[in-house]
């Protein structure tokens, strides 16, 4: 990510807002530039809007190999991002019951031409279909995907607000805690911490904050707030594990035996051993106890027997 790529994100917003007017539709600029990828020049419907908007992305990072190499080689992950704005607008007009991801892509990017031209100069991706199949990220849960929008749109202000000679660290490391708290909120949403395909948007986004960071780390007093690590399943695992809990499996509950309770029942298991053992031992001991006081017990009766019949 870079200051160029977020800059197209916003032309794109400044003609198709990203909100929903009082109508329940998003407010569309009439003069907008985006016309000229619908036919005829005009955009009539929703779905027209938003499918200028994502060719617009497509076609300013990967028309050829000469827009390619100047910004899409060095921010290859700006194709996750489109796809990240597409759920988000898709979403943003949903009808209960419509799966607007699915009629989208069946509708336009697999119909369209647009989407099939070759792209010139690009060994790895042969059309935006192609690129955009590649990522696989339309066949997800778009409700999922949507939330990725607000932290990306957040740290998009961040990299507008960097001047080229970095002299808006300070002011920029200021306004940070804002995408900070956004990321955590996914960090900690347990929709996108157990499926992997999330996880790389998320580290995404951490890469591309990190980036940002470094642009200003000779800067004096620019602090950047640092992120929180990405929650993966096999940490939750682990944590749940260590901790005990509940876990979800086939939509019943069961419940985890808490690794406190192993190691305590352990520790009575080891600390019983010797005590039975005294036992044990006492036990053998008042045995042998008793037998040699019986034995001696029966040794006197004898002599004493003995005495009598010789006094008589």
């Amino acid at each position: 990510m870079n200051k160029e790529v977020c800059k197209k994100f916003q032309d794109v917003r400044t003609s198709l807002s990203d909100e929903l007017e009082g109508n329940g539709i998003p407010e569309f600029n009439d003069d907008s530039f985006l016309n000229k990828y619908c036919y005829f020049g005009k955009c009539n419907s929703d779905f027209d809007r938003i499918n200028a908007g994502c060719l617009y992305l497509l076609e300013a990072f990967f028309k050829d190999s000469s827009v390619f190499e100047s910004i899409a080689k060095n921010n290859i992950n700006v194709v996750e991002y489109i796809l990240i704005w597409l759920s988000y607008m898709l979403n943003l007009n949903k009808s209960e019951g419509h799966d607007n991801i699915r009629d989208f892509y069946n509708f336009k990017i697999n119909s369209h031409d647009e989407y099939k031209n070759v792209i010139n100069g690009v060994r790895h991706y042969e059309n935006y279909k192609g690129l955009i199949d590649t990522k696989n990220y339309l066949s997800m849960d778009i409700n999922i995907i949507s939330k990725f929008y607000d932290p990306f749109k957040s740290l998009c202000k961040l990299y507008n607000e960097l001047d080229d000679d970095n002299k808006n660290c300070k002011k920029c490391s200021n306004k940070a805690k804002e995408f900070v708290e956004k990321y955590k909120g996914l960090n900690e949403d347990s929709d996108i911490n157990e499926k992997s395909p999330y996880d790389q948007l998320l580290s995404t986004l951490s890469t591309d904050y990190d980036n940002l960071k470094n642009k200003c780390k000779d800067v004096q007093n620019s602090k950047f707030p640092a992120l929180t690590e990405i929650n993966t399943l096999q940490d939750a695992g682990e944590t749940t594990e260590q901790t005990g809990g509940t876990e979800k499996t086939g939509g019943t509950e069961q419940t985890v035996q808490k690794s406190d309770a192993t190691s305590s029942s352990s520790s009575i298991v080891s600390k019983l051993i010797p005590v039975l053992s005294i036992f044990g031992a006492i036990s053998i001991f008042w045995g042998i106890s008793y037998k040699y006081s019986l034995f001696g017990f029966r040794k006197r009766t004898q002599k004493q027997h003995l005495r009598e019949k010789l006094k008589k």
